[in-house]
């Protein structure tokens, strides 16, 4: 493993909002992380290196309950609009979950972010800005 959770905790404190998130990528692709996968739950976050080798952040806030029906017009709504920077970090989990996302992986090699359900399905692909 090349990097640790702590590293990882360094990048994060440079985000301040949305626009700083193509330098947090970089950051990460420099540590060596190659993906990582959020689950809205309680926002664990696994990361892996190429090796497939992985990291646990644990619990990151108290536990969400995440919608078993999935509600996508809403969740595009809602993603736009953090995107834009109109909500922070906890309002999108929250806003996830009430929309029955259970997370998402950024693959930082593909440069892409995908959405996924209660039932592991894939629900929307978008590609990272970087």
């Amino acid at each position: 493993m090349k990097f640790t959770i702590e590293q990882i905790k360094a990048e994060h404190q440079k985000v301040k909002s949305g626009a700083d998130f193509p330098q947090y990528i970089q950051g990460m692709k420099n540590l060596g992380v190659s993906k990582y996968i959020v689950y809205v739950a309680d926002g664990n976050t696994e990361y892996f290196d190429a090796d497939h080798q992985s990291v646990n952040s644990g619990k990151k806030y108290d536990d969400l309950t995440v919608a078993g029906d999935l509600n996508l017009e809403q969740f595009k709504t809602r993603l736009k609009l953090h995107q834009q920077g109109g909500t922070d970090y906890p309002v999108f989990c929250s806003d996830c979950a009430e929309n029955g996302v259970n997370g998402w992986e950024m693959d930082l090699n593909a440069m892409t972010c995908t959405y996924f359900d209660t039932k592991g399905n894939d629900i929307l692909v978008e590609q990272i800005p970087g």
